[in-house]
């Protein structure tokens, strides 16, 4: 690879780095061909973006980044491959869940909304990230519950009251 090249990679590299809020580092060393091509699949049925990259030139990248990446790429040792997403926790259900039939890929470390994960130990925790739909899913229901709350004491206070007043209006009479 000329140099040239290096640094057009590079540059490719650090444009998406700065244009991704979800970075996982895995190592797939050692899958076959078509193990390979399986979570390559897997991977775009999510919607996560897999790509192998030599490790000196995704350091590069990180240090001409404006992102502050912290311990990330003292990860960077053998095999390399970079998933990007939109969604927080996606890369790391494919991972899950491609290692229910395989030992691999292995959790590097990851860069989630500028929170920084190492470790294949971080999987289970990534996981369980939610994504931004989902918070705000949750948000509009606890935002709601309240109002339905007191639309349904209204509703049931209205009918007792309205009982109230019949049953006094009949006595009267």
């Amino acid at each position: 690879m000329t140099r040239e090249e290096k640094s057009q990679v590079i540059k490719d590299l650090t444009a998406q780095l700065a244009d991704n809020a979800n970075i996982y580092l895995a190592d797939i060393s050692g899958l076959n061909a078509g193990a390979t091509s399986d979570l390559r699949r897997a991977c775009f049925k999510a919607n996560v973006k897999l790509a192998v990259v030599k490790n000196t030139l995704l350091a590069k990248a990180m240090e001409a980044s404006e992102k502050e990446f912290g311990e990330l790429p003292t990860v960077l040792k053998g095999n390399t491959s970079v998933m990007y997403s939109e969604t927080g926790n996606a890369p790391a259900k494919v991972i899950k869940n491609f290692r229910k039939k395989s030992e691999k890929p292995l959790l590097k470390g990851a860069f989630i909304e500028e929170a920084i994960y190492i470790g294949d130990n971080q999987l289970d925790a990534l996981v369980d990230i939610k994504s931004r739909e989902e918070l705000i899913g949750d948000i509009v229901t606890l935002l709601q519950s309240p109002a339905k709350n007191v639309i349904s004491a209204l509703q049931s206070g209205g009918g007792k009251l309205a009982g109230i007043i019949k049953t006094l209006s009949e006595k009267e009479g």
